[in-house]
């Protein structure tokens, strides 16, 4: 019996901040939250310079200019 499962790149559509942690919602539907305490430039940032991220390689990572800081998706979902 052969099994065949699709594999699919997770792709962010969006970025959010509490207190403590980074959210990201996927195309998908799924969200991942992680400490802020992981990344010691977005634990440093300013509100306003976290709010400032953008994504990039059409949703496979996530960038901000102000912190020169980038984070993976694959990253977030293998820590």
């Amino acid at each position: 019996m052969n099994i065949s499962v699709a594999k699919t790149e997770a792709i962010a559509s969006e970025v959010w901040f509490d207190s403590h942690m980074m959210h990201v919602r996927l195309l998908d539907g799924r969200e991942i939250s992680v400490p802020i305490e992981w990344f010691p430039k977005l634990r440093s940032a300013a509100e306003e310079q976290r709010k400032k991220w953008r994504l990039i390689g059409k949703g496979i990572g996530i960038h901000w200019e102000d912190i020169d800081e980038d984070i993976s998706i694959a990253s977030l979902l293998t820590a």
